[in-house]
């Protein structure tokens, strides 16, 4: 399908529109902010919370909450929606995993999030030295639970197993955006090897809550939006966050409009009735965002779940 305004990618005419009153933010405590600056800062480690400029940064912070981004700050991709750095990245820090491990631990992390820029410069694309930082963050918290927001791991064959058997809690995989819009938003990435990511992890290891999101407001419309609802649910992804894009700069992929928080409260309601375990949807709603209370949540609806089938 022929993709929609390519030629407005990356170009310098795309002007920022104004936000709206409902795209609020705020600090709640800025004695812990400045504390989880000055523990990333220290240990000398990224966060997807400044490189992807992430409107949630004060309030997460505040609360001692913070999503560590591995392998560098530089990504091979081009994503035309993102604000993270692209160019060739550098080497791998192999002092990394123990870096993510004590931060979390001096963080007093209760549950971690753990994301990655796409290194498709490696033979693995990373997946080793992300399942290590795995599994050093869980010999260091022992009670800490970890969710893992990965890359697609596109070409790499079955790379993407040393991940999904360091036993995460929690596996994520955007899915992004509607297929239509794949080539100017995602123009790395392929749509379906993504949904057959989300679906091989559940194959392996039924036990690991499977997640994914989805941004509104690049000019897909709502039977594409149901459309990716329904692909999720046939890879059996339990978790679908909904979020509105928020154009980082006039170079960047141009915003088609702000959608109203009401038609976000439609959107999770449809989601919840198609079947999703957990649906969280509102304009400033990322993949990380309230992670912790979201898992909790999703463990203890599991529960039921598993009680019930018992029961009949």
């Amino acid at each position: 399908m022929k993709a929609r305004h390519p030629e407005k990618v990356n170009n310098p005419i795309n002007k920022l529109k104004k936000k709206p009153s409902w795209i609020k933010t705020r600090i709640l405590d800025s004695q812990n902010f400045f504390r989880t600056k000055e523990i990333i800062n220290k240990g000398k480690l990224h966060t997807v919370c400044q490189e992807a400029s992430c409107p949630n940064i004060s309030e997460c912070w505040s609360k001692k909450h913070a999503t560590f981004m591995i392998m560098g700050d530089v990504c091979t991709r081009a994503c035309s929606f993102c604000n993270v750095k692209t160019g060739k990245p550098t080497f791998l820090d192999l002092d990394e995993p123990f870096k993510i491990a004590q931060a979390t631990k001096n963080l007093g992390l209760k549950h971690v999030v753990i994301t990655s820029v796409d290194r498709d410069d490696l033979e693995d694309g990373g997946a080793n030295h992300f399942a290590k930082v795995v599994f050093e963050t869980k010999k260091i918290n022992k009670n800490t639970t970890i969710e893992v927001l990965t890359p697609d791991f596109l070409r790499k064959g079955d790379v993407y197993q040393k991940l999904v058997y360091a036993n995460p809690d929690v596996f994520n995989h955007n899915i992004e955006t509607v297929p239509s819009l794949y080539r100017s938003v995602r123009p790395g990435s392929r749509y379906f090897a993504s949904i057959d990511l989300l679906k091989s992890v559940k194959k392996i290891n039924k036990n690991i809550f499977t997640k994914s999101g989805i941004m509104l407001g690049l000019g897909e419309t709502k039977n594409e939006v149901l459309q990716v609802m329904d692909d999720l649910l046939i890879a059996k992804v339990d978790f679908l966050t909904i979020g509105q894009y928020l154009q980082p700069t006039s170079k960047h992929y141009p915003l088609n409009r702000y959608v109203h928080p009401d038609e976000f409260k439609e959107f999770k309601e449809l989601a919840l009735a198609k079947g999703f375990l957990i649906v969280a949807s509102s304009p400033l709603t990322r993949s990380s965002y309230h992670a912790d209370e979201d898992f909790s949540k999703m463990k203890k609806l599991r529960t039921q779940q598993t009680e019930c089938h018992q029961l009949q």
